[in-house]
């Protein structure tokens, strides 16, 4: 298979990705925003379950579109010998493997670590997984819901004396593929001093309590153990959402220079010789009175007003947006991140950018995720018969 040439700085190494849903297709997304070639294998019988998702664009799944971006979609059956013995091929020429399958799932398919080691040493073969391709409870099901659970994050979101609630985007799912990204990109670089490839195992579960900074230290030191504060900080005061005449505004005085600016932005003087407010321990021992003695000031001020005052001190803030409000938003526009992306079915489908910037080698912007099979055209070059690239190009299915 000809490698597609790319400026971007992973642009010379080829990855296989056989992910689904979000997880494993979130990490290879980074690789090809990178420049990594990433061929997608699915099963032709639908692809991806994402696929299945709406809204639809022509037919086409827009979350998927937008998720599996910059790649190719080659479709294999892997339960045949010939789908899997093409996906044994393309692995010898690959340089990283990226699955998120349940433990198991892999090896009874024939196309796990050992299995592809076999035919090429050199690879770096990361797995994602709910709780870890080991320990008791590796062979369950796991969900990014079931993670953020036993994880201790559901513990610690929404407000006292309400039902759990979870973080609102599947953040042990999106945090789990960073970490593969960045152990892929870590092994690659360590390959290139030692030459061999190694196995990754990245895990819902762990990536969930990774999290935990504030929790573990006061556990760990005081036997301490959290739990939900709304909006506000552990351990900091004020830092938090405070109610204005017409919503919330966030604010960030967690520092001896931003407290004094803020009392003197809302006219709060007298709250500098306070003795429940003196230290940044006080503040926080006494943050029901104090919020309440500054939403007296910012209940009379709009959350637009609120952030000009703040702003104009060098107090951090910020307004609450919605998705309407964050995707027209004028700095990310002025910052370009939002770019459009071309699609054989589709027409144009709009993408949010890639958050990592570089001055020389730029994030990837070509197109949006493939129809399935579309490029299974590029089997050439593996050693097939023209009967068996026949049925490979048209189907992906081999014969029993």
């Amino acid at each position: 298979m000809t490698r597609a040439q790319t400026d971007g700085p992973l642009s010379r190494f080829t990855v296989l990705e056989l992910g689904v849903f979000m997880a494993g297709p979130f990490a290879t997304m980074q690789l090809a925003d990178l420049g990594a070639r990433v061929i997608k294998v699915e099963n032709p019988d639908g692809g991806d379950q994402t696929r299945a998702t709406g809204p639809h664009v022509s037919g086409e799944s827009a979350p998927f579109m937008l998720l599996n971006r910059n790649k190719e979609s080659v479709s294999l059956d892997l339960k045949t010998p010939l789908g899997r013995e093409a996906f044994l091929r393309l692995a010898e020429h690959a340089d990283v493997i990226v699955e998120n399958m349940r433990p198991g799932v892999v090896s009874r398919l024939g196309v796990d670590y050992s299995s592809v080691r076999e035919r090429n040493p050199g690879i770096v073969y990361a797995s994602a997984s709910g709780w870890g391709q080991d320990g008791p409870l590796a062979p369950l099901a796991g969900l990014d819901i079931m993670a953020q659970a036993r994880s201790g994050l559901m513990s610690i979101t929404g407000y006292p004396d309400s039902p759990p609630a979870k973080v609102g985007v599947p953040i042990c799912d999106l945090t789990t593929a960073l970490y593969v990204a960045l152990a892929v990109t870590a092994a690659l670089h360590e390959r290139g001093r030692s030459g061999e490839g190694q196995h990754i195992d990245v895990s819902l579960l762990e990536s969930g309590v990774s999290y935990a900074v504030w929790e573990a230290a006061a556990y760990f030191v005081e036997g301490r153990v959290g739990g939900p504060n709304g909006s506000a900080h552990q351990n900091q005061a004020p830092y938090q959402a405070v109610r204005s005449a017409d919503g919330y505004a966030t604010i960030g005085a967690n520092t001896a220079r931003n407290w004094q600016r803020l009392c003197e932005a809302f006219d709060l003087l007298d709250l500098l010789d306070d003795d429940r407010f003196e230290t940044p321990y006080s503040r926080m021992q006494n943050r029901e009175e104090l919020i309440e003695l500054i939403e007296v000031k910012t209940t009379t001020m709009t959350t637009e007003r609120i952030c000009e005052l703040l702003n104009e001190a060098g107090v951090p803030c910020a307004p609450i947006n919605d998705y309407g409000q964050v995707f027209t938003d004028e700095h990310l526009h002025a910052r370009d991140y939002f770019w459009d992306s071309p699609h054989p079915v589709a027409g144009t489908v709009r993408q949010i950018g890639s958050p990592m910037r570089f001055s020389r080698t730029p994030a990837r912007r070509a197109h949006a995720g493939p129809p399935l099979g579309q490029d299974n055209g590029n089997l050439d070059g593996l050693g097939f018969s023209d009967d068996e690239l026949r049925v490979l190009k048209n189907t992906g299915k081999g014969a029993n």
